[in-house]
Formats: structure tokens, sequence, C-alpha cells
């Protein structure tokens, strides 16, 4: 299963929270599928790809409520969380950087946190997509704000390794991604 997080609703379409939704719209174009079905308080999308049935999961609350459209499809599908992928925004990689990793805590992202919560462990992998530190502006402001015009390109270029990461992940698995794709 791979999990995009983001905001629902136009007025937060195209903003750095949600690099998530937009990484998972990017890689369902490439996969021929559509992610609008309506299920688990969520949009999602089902496909086969490399032999393996993919979910692909936008949750479709606010991003601190994402945990529990997670947690209802990972509980529906009995899916081990070995086999749940979260991609996510985060202000502590420069624009343009990705992260993957294995398990980890939520490093301050409410979004994850809530996902960390309602699943019961953090024992799940995630891909982090940089945007940037928010500089004199204020944190909140800052992540659902449109990105400036230098900044769309590092974005796009951003969503772009991460949906090549993930196909290495679903291919190859974790260890293999972050070999791969957390260099500078």
């Amino acid at each position: 299963m791979l999990v995009g997080l983001g905001n629902p609703g136009s007025r937060y379409a195209g903003t750095r929270h949600n690099l998530g939704f937009m990484a998972i719209d990017s890689l369902a174009e490439t996969l021929g599928v559509k992610v609008g079905r309506r299920k688990f308080g969520a949009r999602f999308g089902e496909v086969e790809f490399a032999g393996k049935k993919l979910i692909l999961l936008k949750p479709w609350q606010f991003m601190n409520c994402s945990g529990q459209a997670v947690a209802t499809a990972v509980g529906f599908y009995k899916l081990p969380l070995r086999d749940l992928l979260v991609v996510t925004d985060d202000m502590s990689l420069e624009p343009g950087r990705i992260r993957l990793r294995a398990k980890g805590s939520a490093g301050g992202h409410n979004g994850l946190a809530d996902i960390i919560e309602k699943l019961g462990s953090g024992e799940f992998a995630r891909c982090r997509l940089g945007i940037g530190e928010s500089g004199s502006q204020d944190a909140y402001d800052y992540v659902l704000d449109k990105p400036s015009q230098d900044q769309k390109p590092l974005l796009q270029e951003a969503i772009d390794k991460a949906k090549d990461a993930v196909v290495c992940w679903i291919e190859f698995g974790i260890e293999r991604a972050m070999n791969q794709f957390n260099r500078p």
C-alpha cells in the first residue's frame, strides 16, 4: 500500500503540504490507474505492478487526521506494516531532496504522528520529500502556501525521484531503495 499525505480540497491543491498527494498522483498516472474511488475515508485505486497488487491511497481528511483512513485500509487488507509506504513532505530536507526510511518516528510531522498513533507502530516505510525550512515565515503558513516559482522545479524533481524510489521499493525492497535514493 502506497499512501500519499495531503489536505483535501482545491484550496490546498499545489501547496507544499500536498507533495504526498502529488507523488501518488504522478505514480498513478505512470501506472495507468485512477486514485478516485471512495473507501476507508480516502481516495484510492488498485493496480497490478511487478506481479504485486498495489493499493494507492490518499486519506481524505486533513493531514493531521490521516491515521484512521490508513489504519482502516491496513486492517481491511490485513496488510503487514512492512508492505506500507507513506509519502509526505518534510521541512527538514531542502527542496528537491528525498529520504526513505524503513521505520521510525514522526519526526515532528503531525500526519505521520497520527498514522503511528492509529497503527500503534512506526514500523512502516516512509518517503519524505523536501520542501525546505520556512525561514522567517510561520511554519503553518509556509507548508500551506504554494511554492515560489524558483522552488517549483525542485519540488517537481522531488516528486519524480519519489516516484522512482517507490517503484524501486515495490520491486526490490526498502534497503535497495534507501541505498539508491538517499544520496544528495
